[in-house]
């Protein structure tokens, strides 16, 4: 299929042309990327979905989460797809990819895309190639589209550079496991999500929210949202309550935010970093590429295990070899 009629089928919503094209996004090989960025450019970036950044903690119930909340959706008669980044083995490279089968009654909604990604070595959880997913996303007519990260930390905050709205799920009772991320996760959600609130949790559930709504109260304000955001709220995937609710803060966030300028701005902005952020990975994959800086990585590398360079003084020497070879 050449690009021409791949982004052809895509735009008519060809779940097909979608599941190909985000392969060909996800692929690292040369022709495949001089490829992908051709089918992007003929897409454009005239449709616009909703993207929806979901993070928290392993057990916090965030499939059981997206399968509930994307059904409902689903139910208005939106279009929902699901990027879910699955964690790759650090000495295999391998991923399980299983998020499917947690969201068995998702994956046979008609209306519904699931499509899960290993995250490969990329920091956070959240694959190189995610952004450009849900680009393809938006351009086969999906409403919403959910990203769903493995983990919680520091570095899961790269999900928000690629989203509209962070949201933020917390299991009752959590204890301090949050705390060391707390405040730098916090800082970029927009909705605090306390999931399993019901049964013997519930009241666990609203005594954290409720810790949750003060400590946001603390945080500085930001531009971009409206009177009473970011705010914390009890929800159940489970017994399905409190999805509707969380649904129309969502909406009203994104409609003020749409309004008032914000939601275009940080699209662009969006738009900025992940282009330095290309620049970037295509310095390092030339890095790799060329067999004279190999080389010489790997003979400044057994200088420092042998303690002849400190690590400082080694990467001092290889980028000046690499700004001399510039040069020349």
């Amino acid at each position: 299929m050449d690009i021409t009629e791949l982004a052809g089928r895509l735009a008519q919503g060809d779940r097909r042309a979608l599941a190909r094209a985000i392969t060909l996004v996800e692929s690292g090989r040369p022709d495949h990327r001089a490829a992908a960025a051709a089918l992007l450019d003929a897409l454009g970036g005239g449709r616009q979905a909703l993207r929806i950044g979901l993070s928290g903690t392993p057990g916090v119930g965030k499939s059981s989460f997206i399968e509930a909340f994307g059904t409902m959706l689903t139910g208005q008669g939106l279009k929902v797809a699901v990027l879910a980044v699955d964690p790759s083995s650090s000495r295999s490279g391998g991923s399980i990819l299983g998020d499917k089968t947690r969201m068995e009654r998702l994956s046979r909604d008609p209306l519904a895309f699931i499509r899960p990604s290993p995250s490969q070595t990329h920091l956070g959880g959240v694959a190189r190639r995610t952004r450009e997913a849900a680009a393809l996303c938006e351009a086969a007519g999906f409403d919403v589209v959910l990203i769903e990260t493995v983990g919680v930390g520091q570095s899961e905050t790269l999900v928000a550079e690629m989203a509209d709205l962070f949201i933020l799920l917390l299991a009752p009772a959590g204890g301090d496991e949050l705390q060391g991320v707390k405040r730098g996760i916090m800082e970029m959600a927009d909705l605090i999500l306390v999931n399993k609130a019901d049964g013997e949790l519930k009241s666990a559930a609203r005594r954290t929210c409720a810790d949750y709504a003060g400590a946001l109260r603390l945080m500085r304000k930001r531009a971009r949202d409206p009177e009473g955001f970011p705010k914390a709220m009890c929800v159940s995937a489970m017994e399905e309550e409190g999805l509707e609710a969380a649904w129309d803060e969502m909406q009203v966030l994104v409609e003020w935010r749409r309004l008032h300028g914000h939601f275009d701005r940080r699209r662009a902005e969006q738009a900025r970093h992940w282009f330095e952020e290309e620049v970037q990975q295509g310095l390092l994959a030339r890095l790799t590429a060329d067999p004279a800086a190999r080389a010489r990585m790997a003979e400044l590398g057994r200088a420092v295990e042998e303690g002849s360079a400190t690590p400082a003084k080694a990467a001092e020497a290889m980028l000046a070899a690499l700004a001399g070879r510039a040069e020349d």
